[in-house]
């Protein structure tokens, strides 16, 4: 892939409470081969030329408030706000989805499972959207098995939000079965340059051949590659 010298550069965020910030980076790393930049949430700055900012899972600030908002307001979140303005890729996986509604960066909000509790499993996505940089490689219609691992991933947005959403192609995932009540089935979604993606499943515990056996397959490796793809090809 035609990367610059310096090759693919990627950022990871850590907020207080993050547990899949080394799971995020060493992911981007085993795709890549390329070591991701760590960042910590009280930095005012992100490094300079970034390819990728990655936002990860885990509790941040022991989801205090609301899951998510409290990193939302966090010094790092002003510098990932205008590298986002710029046009530089941000991916959030569960808690940094949670993040990036609370910082306004995608609609809607992510509340409590609609059975009140805490769902670790592998489930089935349908792939809906596949003109976006993190979903260009798949198939529309195409289902990829991806765990997950969240008490608060139930997607809601009001239906003038929704429509808004279907109707400009900002889905990118839906669960195949709804596993925590989301509002038509939404597991994922872009922004409205598609440059920013926010999805409740774990697609950097889904990477290795080895996850076929113990996670149930290795489908979250191809997000990471359609990333690269796309950006090399830019």
């Amino acid at each position: 892939m035609a990367f610059p010298a310096n090759g693919f550069r990627a950022a990871v965020v850590t907020f207080p409470g993050s547990n899949c910030d080394r799971d995020m980076a060493a992911a981007l790393e085993a795709v890549s081969g390329q070591p991701a930049v760590r960042v910590w949430h009280g930095d005012a700055d992100l490094p300079e030329r970034l390819d990728l900012i990655a936002l990860p899972g885990g509790f941040s600030y022991g989801d205090y408030l609301r899951s998510g908002a409290m990193a939302a307001m966090s010094p790092i979140m002003r510098a990932v706000a205008a590298a986002a303005a710029r046009g530089v890729p941000v991916l959030g996986v569960c808690n940094g989805f949670q993040v990036l509604t609370e910082a306004r960066l995608l609609p809607g909000a992510l509340m409590r499972n609609a059975d009140q509790r805490f769902i670790c499993r592998t489930v089935t996505l349908k792939v809906e959207n596949t003109s976006s940089l993190f979903t260009n490689g798949f198939a529309a219609g195409e289902s990829l098995r991806i765990p997950v691992a969240h008490h608060d991933g139930n997607y809601f947005a009001d239906a003038e939000t929704l429509d808004r959403l279907e109707g400009e192609g900002r889905i990118a995932f839906r669960y195949a079965e709804t596993c925590n009540g989301s509002a038509r089935d939404i597991a994922g979604v872009l922004s409205d340059n598609g440059r920013i993606l926010g999805m409740m499943p774990h697609p950097e515990r889904a990477i290795e051949p080895a996850a076929v056996a113990s996670l149930g397959g290795a489908d979250g490796r191809r997000l990471f590659e359609n990333i690269l793809s796309a950006l090399a090809s830019a």
